[in-house]
């Protein structure tokens, strides 16, 4: 089952600011007439009031400023690992309403090699992490484990690490460069060219032959984007110990 954080916490929100206006409002004249509440009516009373400027607090951090999120897989290996507790900055695309995700501030697009956090568009209550490869308007086409947009090959060249028993390489996406994983150099599952409509974005996870992106999923529209990947604030698997060193890593 999935749990909508978002709709909770905007919820308790709510309910928390209703009561303590209830309480200036209605509640305080009765009391103020010789009426008084009932004990479980003041107990509300007092944690609403403790708890209102807490969640509100949070509900304005989380919705649009930073979110954190977990990384539940491998397919951005090596640049995040399953484990890593990211930040996403939320106004990077755009400032959303919770919840209702309607965009009220524009602030931004993706650029080429963001790191970008989506609703899935086939099932909006799930959360994707790739990077972006294409912008509104590109042609993309893979090929081989190589990238080519509007016609221009991206380099791509062997570090000398492994991971996981594959080879690291680095990409360069018009000048910005990150790591990327290839089991099979020379040889990729999925080829094919994608034109990218307007309002859409290719996206593709740096574990290359091993993550569920465009390629299966189609092109991703603006307004399913979260945010904008930028930190690693912890990393815990259960079972195992923390890599510490992972702990304030920048993301790129």
């Amino acid at each position: 089952m999935i749990i909508n954080l978002a709709l909770i916490l905007t919820l308790l929100t709510l309910f928390s600011g209703a009561v303590v206006l209830m309480d200036k409002l209605v509640w305080k004249t009765a009391r103020q007439d010789g009426r008084g509440k009932s004990r479980a009516l003041t107990v509300l009373v007092e944690y609403a009031r403790s708890f209102f400027p807490v969640l509100i607090f949070v509900l304005v951090i989380r919705s649009f400023i930073f979110e954190p999120f977990r990384i539940p897989s491998g397919s951005m290996k090596p640049t995040l690992y399953e484990g890593d507790f990211i930040f996403v900055k939320k106004y990077s695309y755009g400032l959303r309403l919770p919840v209702l995700e309607t965009k009220i501030i524009e602030t931004g697009s993706p650029k080429r090699g963001d790191v970008i956090v989506f609703r899935l568009p086939s099932n909006p209550s799930i959360n994707y992490i790739k990077r972006v490869i294409g912008l509104p308007g590109d042609e993309v086409e893979y090929e081989r484990q190589r990238l080519k947009i509007n016609g221009v090959v991206m380099d791509l060249v062997a570090n000398g690490e492994i991971v996981d028993h594959a080879p690291v390489y680095i990409e360069n996406l018009d000048g910005r460069r990150h790591e990327v994983l290839i089991y099979d150099p020379g040889h990729s599952k999925v080829d094919g060219i994608y034109l990218i409509p307007e309002g859409h974005y290719f996206v593709m996870g740096d574990n290359r032959d091993r993550s569920k992106d465009s390629r299966y999923i189609g092109t991703v529209p603006e307004e399913y984007l979260v945010g904008e990947a930028i930190r690693v604030w912890m990393h815990f698997v259960p079972g195992k110990m923390p890599l510490w060193e992972r702990i304030g890593k920048k993301i790129e």
